[in-house]
């Protein structure tokens, strides 16, 4: 049994998750990830097989999931700063998820970051669809292109939000976009 954080163990209700080092050499020794060539210090990108590219920024705290264990990554738990999620349902069959401490982002296929700054985790979906869970509540809601959510540990109610552009480009140029 793998001993978790409060909402990796979460997850491992919903379904059993293999939990798999962040370090470049096991992700893709154990997921089909690779580390493409680093342009920055201040992000890394990993290409997981045909239809999913991860970016996260610089002193990230995550891991890969395989929760079907298949040997192919479908989640992310990330413990804090900002990851840039691109799936290509295409390619990508079953979808993908993103787990923080506050919030579970789900997609089939779509482009979306998620960014865990102490108490609260923020998602932005940039194309397509993603579905948030609050972990606290449970409550749910479905996010569409410049919308926003932020979830906090609190029972208040998720907000969806339309993103102004400043946070925007604030979020994604530190994910080097």
């Amino acid at each position: 049994m793998i001993h978790t954080s409060h909402m990796s163990g979460l997850a491992l209700a919903a379904g059993a998750l293999c939990i798999l080092g962040a370090s470049p050499a096991s992700a893709q020794a154990a997921t089909n990830c690779s580390l493409r060539p680093a342009v920055s210090t201040e992000r890394q990108t990993l290409t997981c097989e045909p239809g999913l590219s991860i970016t996260v920024e610089r002193g990230a705290h995550y891991r890969l999931a395989d929760r079907n264990r298949n040997g192919r990554v479908d989640a992310i738990v990330l413990d804090n700063k900002a990851a840039l999620i691109d799936v290509d349902s295409s390619h990508l069959k079953g979808g993908f998820e993103v787990v923080t401490p506050q919030a579970i982002a789900a997609v089939r296929g779509t482009r979306w970051a998620v960014d865990v700054h102490g108490d609260t985790t923020s998602v932005l979906v940039l194309r397509g669809r993603v579905a948030v869970n609050k972990v606290s509540t449970g409550q749910g809601v479905t996010l569409r292109q410049g919308q926003g959510v932020d979830a906090d540990r609190g029972r208040s109610p998720l907000s969806v939000t339309q993103w102004r552009p400043s946070r925007i480009n604030a979020l994604m140029a530190r994910l080097g976009q």
